[in-house]
């Protein structure tokens, strides 16, 4: 979602999360739309549909290879579903779920689906559901077709199902904080978020969606830390330094915000629309830059403020 606030692109990733728009933000005056977060990330044993509009299940997709071009044994099926056992029993990190990389790139992919696209994946998780009553893909995939379709309400039970069946599933997490922060529950949506990056501690785009949801809350210095973290795993992404820059906004950091949202209009230039609205061009509201050194025979001394 681009907060705005932007909706969320960011969020069903695929949310278009957030919208292109972006709005401003002071104490007084709450966000909106979030908008950018993300699209959501399928799980790495759910169905997708292929290109002909096929669900492929996790058991086919472990034999076949059709996950990832190897072809897998059922021993090393046998082997993986263990290990998996293990980690959730240990309330670790499932070892067969994506990596934040291949999320994110999940999350792109699912964005450019269709309607109808999302109306087969529901079709294919009822299927599945009906002869695998606990499978937490299943559930899964059928929650993250309705929150596509804007069925947000009707996807919270499914949501709750998967994590059920599944609790150390970032992507079940993730996928329930943008659906929440689409419901406008950014409280939860921010635990939703939390819960994601303790199973994937190096997913941006879950940082990004709990600094959204602290915005919203106008919690807007713990938004700048999440929106830094962001930042920190991908120097490149445009929407957090530009959210960091209206956080920075929010509570007065004029120069810190300048300096953001300038950065952030060098990778996305639409962010120019939320540097001129949150800082515009003022004399006083210079980025920040190094001091120059002093000349003792000018005399000169950096101005107050400077850093």
């Amino acid at each position: 979602m681009k907060l705005h606030f932007r909706a969320p692109v960011a969020a069903l990733g695929l949310l278009a999360f957030l919208t292109n728009c972006a709005t401003t933000v002071t104490e007084k005056e709450k966000p909106t739309n979030t908008s950018q977060l993300m699209t959501m990330p399928p799980v790495s044993d759910a169905r997708r549909p292929d290109s002909t509009g096929a669900a492929t299940s996790a058991t086919d997709a472990r034999t076949t290879g059709a996950d990832n071009g190897i072809a897998a044994t059922p021993a090393t099926a046998v082997a993986s579903d263990a290990a998996s056992a293990a980690a959730l029993a240990a309330d670790r990190p499932d070892p067969n779920a994506l990596s934040a990389s291949a999320a994110s790139a999940e999350r792109e992919k699912e964005k450019k689906m269709t309607a109808l696209d999302y109306r087969n994946m529901l079709a294919n998780a009822d299927a599945i559901i009906k002869v695998e009553p606990k499978s937490s893909a299943a559930y899964l995939q059928r929650a993250k077709a309705k929150s596509y379709l804007k069925n947000y309400a009707e996807a919270l039970p499914d949501y709750a199902t998967a994590i059920k069946l599944q609790r150390n599933n970032p992507d079940a997490y993730y996928n329930r904080g943008v659906n929440r922060l689409m419901m406008k529950q950014y409280k939860a949506a921010s635990t939703d978020f939390s819960g994601a990056i303790k199973y994937r501690p190096d997913d941006k785009e879950s940082y990004f969606g709990r600094g959204v949801a602290k915005m919203q809350m106008y919690q807007y210095k713990p938004a700048v830390a999440d929106f830094t973290k962001a930042i920190q795993l991908d120097s490149t992404y445009a929407d957090a330094w530009e959210y960091r820059g209206i956080s920075y906004s929010s509570f007065d950091k004029l120069s810190e915000a300048r300096r953001d949202l300038e950065r952030a209009t060098k990778l996305n230039p639409e962010a120019a629309k939320s540097l001129r609205r949150y800082v515009g061009n003022d004399e006083g509201h210079a980025p920040i830059k190094p001091a120059p050194v002093a000349k003792p025979s000018t005399g000169y001394h950096p101005r107050p403020g400077a850093h």
